[in-house]
């Protein structure tokens, strides 16, 4: 589990430097799920990674520094403001989530369809054990 752990932390590094050279991978993570989910409150994402608002404040405001994420205000609450992945942000997450399609696909192309649908439902079944505690 400690190989694949390791994995999993270094595609994100790679995949957050191919976004932008500065970009942290736990902040990708973040811009990922704001580009999948569609505009959101800082308080929905810091709900949807069981973070504390000003760890999502502090990612927040260095993906706006990087011209990754636009704040606009909250038409429903003048307090707040709703986050917005930037064209830009949407293209090279795109860009670099097709590239690792590729690359998976090589690696992968020996596998048979047997195989593959057995990891997924190994890490479905894998999942699901640690979501019942």
């Amino acid at each position: 589990m400690g190989i694949l752990m390791r994995r999993v932390r270094r595609a994100l590094s790679e995949r957050a430097a191919l976004v932008h050279p500065s970009l942290q991978p736990s902040s990708y993570v973040m811009l990922a799920h704001l580009i999948e989910a569609g505009p959101r409150r800082s308080a929905d994402i810091a709900e949807a990674f069981d973070l504390d608002k000003g760890a999502v404040s502090r990612q927040v405001q260095h993906l706006v520094e990087l011209g990754l994420v636009e704040r606009t205000p909250d038409p429903a609450d003048g307090r707040a403001t709703i986050l917005t992945a930037t064209t830009e942000a949407k293209d090279r997450v795109d860009q670099v989530s097709r590239l690792r399609i590729e690359q998976l696909d090589e690696r992968l192309a020996e596998w048979t369809a047997e195989d593959l649908d057995e990891l997924v439902s190994r890490f479905s079944r894998y999942n699901a054990t640690l979501d019942e505690r």
